[in-house]
Formats: C-alpha cells, structure tokens, sequence
C-alpha cells in the first residue's frame, strides 16, 4: 500500500470528540521518546505530520490523521511520564485508558519498542494489560539503525523470550527504522490487509 494522501483531521484530550468512527482506524503508542512521531511521518511520507521534539511527552492529546481518504491514523500520548505531575499523569492515562477500550472502530493498537533496551517493566505491564482487557495489538521494535545486525536480532529474541514468560503465543511483531525506512512497505501491507479483510466481511482478523 501507498499513502498518497494523509490528511490531519483534529487533536483533543476526549473519546466523545474523536471523528466519527466510519473508518477503519489503527492508533500508535509507546514509551515517550520511543521515536512514535518519527515512524508515524515516515510512514505517511510526510516529515511535518506529526510533530517531533526533542523533550519527551511532546504528544499530548488524542490525534487523528484521514489516510487516501480510507482509514484512520493515531498518534496516541506516550506512557510513562514520570516527570509529569501526578494529577497530569493521572489525565493522561484516563484519555489513554478510555480511547483503547471504548474506540469501537480500532482495529490495531501499534505499540512501540526501543530496540536499543532489554525489556522494560512499563511496557510488559502494558502489554499484559491490553491482553487482559482482550486490545488487539501489535509490536513494532524503532531505532533498528542504532544496532547492528547481530545486536538488534539478540535484542528482540531476548525481549520475545520476556514476553512468552507472560504469553502462549506473539502478537504481529514488526522491526522499523524511520532513518532508512525499514519496516514501511511491510506494515503498511499489514494494514492493508486487514483493511481489505474487515471491507470485505471477514470477521476473522
């Protein structure tokens, strides 16, 4: 698949207010300073789409982007402020919380990994959360340029090996890098995929 047009519809801190769930829609989160902003504009083809700062916990409010007109993209807040003021946290993870299970029209939730780092704590409680709560999900390991080949594949073998101490089985598990573009082609067909599927009646995703 080939996005040709990705267009910014609107940003807010309330489930009620998200556009009308008539498309598809796949959301994307991580870990701040995960490198959410960067995938999402390398993906879009679109290197201002959303923004990207060097202070962590830039995105803080519920955006949606209209993608060829078919589908919805959302660049969710990160978890784990701990800087963040308790009450502000509290904010954040209620807005969080209340998109993941109430969104009727999301299809996938991106979860992002920095596959320079052995599993972290907040990501497994994560992840076991949205099993717990039934959230289809995917993994996608960011920054792969930052490693070698050797590294970055006994990085993600070991995170797997932490994660099946948790689950039978692996969700989709995907290796990106917004410098050289790695993982585009194969995520986009992923999406693409289970667009054609849920148009096409196939509850069976």
């Amino acid at each position: 698949m080939q996005i040709k047009t990705a267009e910014f519809l609107m940003s807010n801190t309330e489930l009620k207010k998200c556009p009308e769930p008539k498309f598809n829609e796949y959301a994307f989160i991580g870990r701040s300073n995960v490198g959410k902003s960067s995938l999402i504009n390398m993906l879009t083809n679109n290197s201002s789409l959303a923004k990207i700062s060097s202070n962590p916990g830039k995105t803080q409010h519920i955006n949606h982007f209209l993608i060829n007109k078919l589908w919805y993209l959302v660049d969710l807040p990160g978890y784990g402020y701990a800087k963040l003021p308790k009450t502000l946290r509290a904010k954040f993870r209620k807005m969080i919380e209340d998109y993941i299970l109430k969104r009727t029209n999301l299809v996938v939730l991106f979860v992002l990994i920095d596959s320079r780092h052995p599993a972290q704590k907040i990501d497994i409680e994560f992840i076991n959360w949205l099993g717990q709560n039934g959230v289809p999900f995917s993994l996608i390991f960011t920054k792969s340029d930052k490693l070698g080949v050797n590294v970055l594949a006994k990085s993600i073998d070991e995170y797997k090996t932490e994660l099946l101490k948790h689950w039978e089985t692996l969700p989709e598990i995907f290796v990106s890098s917004s410098v050289t573009g790695l993982g585009k082609e194969v995520i986009l067909d992923y999406i693409d995929g289970l667009n054609k599927k849920i148009n096409a009646g196939d509850a069976d995703i």
